[in-house]
């Protein structure tokens, strides 16, 4: 491999002179000059004792693929001038030995306390010829901009150096001429003719500042290693970032900025204008700057490749699709002028396919990575994403990536893959490799515990996407209220309350025992028993209690087990109601193993779910709660009815429609119990799996398949007969059921009866609870 750098050491009078021409200077990517007053001063004595200062690094210019715009380094004076090398490493050197040395103005820089000062520097003859001193702290002395330093809180001149006289007076030697021998030369002459008495013993003094200090400057060498021209530009970024002395990681934003710059096109003004339309966007106005460029580069790249394809060449010669940091530093201007504006009107879409799941501020979102490749599927589809059915697979990719937690280390690779993979799923090709490589391991509810975890967000937000509603007044959570009643996540059972019931406190603090309540609530359960504030909503807001009971299902909570403050039953049902939440949104079936799937409170199973379904049904029928005796045997006639099925199916509809609920097939219109086990002789299989089929069925046919997704029946045997539980849960879209005359018809709870809804009314209630889908 041919070698792509050189090394030799350079005087240090000569690097300055460059730097004074122009003919080094720095790549525009590069930060301003930082260094303080304390540092200068070590710098200057460090060369006075011709000590090391370390290596700097340049880049020859002239490659056509790596155009940087140049700037002078501080100080410097010389417009329209092409620089023959950059300097990659010494930036903060260089400049502080130019602006003290050869500037010959007052150095701006700053004190101990960050105050800006401008300073000259100059070298105590005394003190530099005697070896007893330390050299930074005596010998190299900094003063004031009006060379004048003053003591007593100004009122007295300890040191003036107005004047050539004054220097040469007070033996001070002024160091931004000890690179100019013309110069020193003339000083020399002024300091020894200042006193004939005293001449020699002035030479024999001269003689030993200049071994001492003016030597060691004018002959200093500082090693350079400067790089061929043939570097790449992403070598350029790495090695930059190796040896920037200044520890600050290079910004790929900053380096392609120096890039566009040479060809007259300012990044950081296009960024900050399309960032200002951002902020109008909560989950948008902290994207950063970097995160815009990996949109615009995955579009390029997408571009290109479809391109390739579309021309014959085969999958393994046309170009990868990357957002990688070598991949974005390849972006031409050209190509990033095609695309931004594609890209901004992707990441728009995208925040209105975010606020669909609930998600309305940056700090909400499980993974800010996934805004990248989403924002760049809806700048590829634009409207076609929008479609019903591909927002709907769109949400199942994004609920795979969040609850699958897929996005917590390295995500390069991954982006690229899932705007491939998600807009050929879209077009009806494979199922992405998110989705399908996303698991969910039940057990994982007992340890999200923090909103630093990527699912504990997820089911944060799912349970708003869900239907929760606000406790204060029993609307939805949109982006409205999210905002103005500051919705945020809290305890159903306080801690403090379990703790006096002595529930482990990692139990009492997992997501199972959370959910989203306004402040006024938070406030008002603080500490109480939830039967406690449960009564305490009621009475300050005027609700009834099945009001509030409908509030507090919408959050997949059993209201039965909350005002009989029984925790382990509402742990028990909300677990299996969480992982009902986990399986719609991803698609696919929560992973349970033998002894780590359950809730711990499940150790005797069945016993706590017998208990639980009989308070329920002694609670008696609800806006939330349905008894039916059968499914669809007509106990009267002995014979399947079709009016039976459509009263089931009403009931779910309406279920659907409004805050979900709890359909209990076996139970009579008084509480009795009658089992469903008078439907089986109608099924193939005649038990309960057969049962499952026929609803799943006829759910499919007379309402539509989604909605079976929302529908779960589990089983529970009392006293010899089976009951059929059908927890519904509420659909994010308006759904209708076929009559049986095959006409469509909308249903919803009103009170503990099923109303059917039409016209106008049919649009209000449209408008209110799906102001969203």
């Amino acid at each position: 491999m041919a070698k792509t750098f050189s090394s030799n050491d350079i005087p240090l009078a000569d690097l300055l002179r460059r730097v004074d021409e122009g003919s080094l200077q720095l790549p525009d990517f590069q930060r301003g000059w930082v260094w303080d007053d304390t540092h200068i001063k070590s710098l200057l004595a460090s060369i006075s004792l011709s000590y090391p200062i370390g290596a700097v690094m340049t880049l020859e210019t002239g490659n056509p693929d790596v155009r940087f715009a140049p700037r002078p380094l501080e100080g410097v004076e010389c417009d329209s001038v092409e620089p023959d090398l950059l300097l990659l490493d010494g930036q903060q050197r260089l400049t502080s030995l130019f602006l003290a040395l050869k500037s010959q103005e007052p150095v701006p820089t700053r004190d101990a306390r960050g105050h800006e000062i401008n300073r000259h520097y100059y070298a105590n003859i005394d003190a530099s010829i005697n070896s007893n001193l330390d050299r930074e702290e005596f010998a190299i002395i900094s003063v004031p901009d009006e060379r004048i330093i003053r003591s007593d809180f100004g009122r007295n001149v300890k040191l003036d150096l107005r004047n050539r006289d004054m220097e040469i007076a007070a033996e001070m030697f002024p160091l931004d001429i000890i690179l100019d021998r013309g110069a020193t030369f003339k000083w020399q002459q002024g300091y020894l003719k200042a006193d004939a008495k005293t001449m020699a013993k002035r030479f024999e003094k001269w003689e030993r500042f200049d071994a001492n200090i003016i030597e060691p400057f004018t002959s200093y060498q500082i090693p350079v290693i400067q790089l061929e021209k043939s570097t790449t530009k992403e070598a350029v970024c790495q090695v930059f970032e190796k040896v920037n002395t200044g520890g600050v990681t290079l910004n790929v934003f900053e380096l392609l900025t120096a890039t566009y710059a040479a060809d007259d096109f300012n990044l950081r003004v296009d960024w900050k204008r399309r960032h200002e339309g951002f902020e109008e966007y909560g989950l948008l106005n902290e994207l950063q700057q970097t995160e815009f460029l990996q949109v615009v580069t995955l579009l390029s790249t997408f571009d290109k490749r479809e391109h390739a394809l579309a021309g014959g060449h085969s999958e393994d010669k046309v170009p990868g699709v990357s957002c990688k940091r070598r991949e974005i530093l390849r972006l031409p201007l050209s190509e990033y002028k095609k695309w931004a504006d594609r890209a901004v009107d992707g990441l728009e879409k995208a925040v209105g396919f975010l606020r669909g799941e609930s998600m309305y501020l940056r700090g909400d979102l499980p993974y800010a990575s996934q805004l990248i490749p989403l924002g760049a599927i809806f700048g590829v589809l634009s409207d076609v994403a929008e479609i019903f059915q591909n927002r709907q697979k769109l949400s199942q990719w994004y609920w795979c990536g969040v609850l699958g937690e897929l996005y917590g280390g390295s995500t390069d690779t991954r982006l690229a893959n899932d705007i491939q993979d998600c807009i050929a799923w879209l077009e009806g090709g494979e199922i992405p490799r998110t989705v399908r490589e996303a698991q969910f391991q039940a057990d994982r509810l007992l340890t999200l515990r923090t909103r630093n975890s990527a699912g504990y967000k997820g089911l944060y937000a799912l349970q708003m996407k869900l239907g929760a509603r606000e406790f204060q007044s029993g609307s939805a959570i949109d982006s409205d209220t999210y905002a103005d009643h500051r919705i945020d996540i809290h305890c159903v059972f306080p801690r403090s309350w379990c703790a006096g019931k002595d529930i482990e406190y990692d139990v009492a603090n997992c997501i199972v025992n959370k959910t989203v309540f306004d402040a006024h609530t938070s406030r008002m359960i603080r500490g109480h028993s939830p039967s406690a504030y449960l009564r305490k909503i009621e009475k300050d807001h005027g609700m009834d209690s099945q009001v509030v009971d409908r509030i507090v299902r919408s959050h997949d909570i059993d209201p039965v087990a909350l005002r009989r403050d029984d925790f382990e039953s509402f742990f028990n049902d909300r677990f299996e109601g969480l992982i009902q939440q986990i399986e719609r949104a991803m698609g696919k079936p929560v992973n349970r193993s033998e002894h780590a799937d359950e809730s711990p409170f499940s150790r005797t199973p069945g016993v706590s779910i017998v208990d639980n379904l009989e308070r329920l049904i002694e609670s008696g029928e609800s806006g939330t709660l349905e008894f039916k005796s059968t499914g669809l045997k007509n106990l009267h006639t002995g014979r399947k009815d079709p009016k039976i099925e459509w009263a089931v199916v009403k009931s779910l509809c309406a279920f659907l429609n409004t805050d979900g609920g709890t359909l209990l097939v076996g139970v009579d219109d008084d509480k009795g119990i009658v089992g469903i086990q008078h439907d089986f002789p109608f099924f193939r299989s005649k038990n309960t799996d057969g049962w499952s089929r026929w609803l799943m069925d006829l759910i499919q046919s007379k309402i539509d398949a989604i909605a079976t997704t929302y529908v779960k029946p589990r089983f529970v045997v009392i006293s010899g007969k089976t009951i059929a539980q059908v927890d519904v849960k509420p659909s994010v879209a308006p759904v209708f059921a076929r009559d049986l005359n095959n006409h469509q018809v909308f249903f919803i709870r009103g009170g503990s009866s099923t109303r059917q809804l039409e016209g106008s009314a049919l649009l209000r209630f449209k408008e209110s609870r799906f102001r969203h889908s």
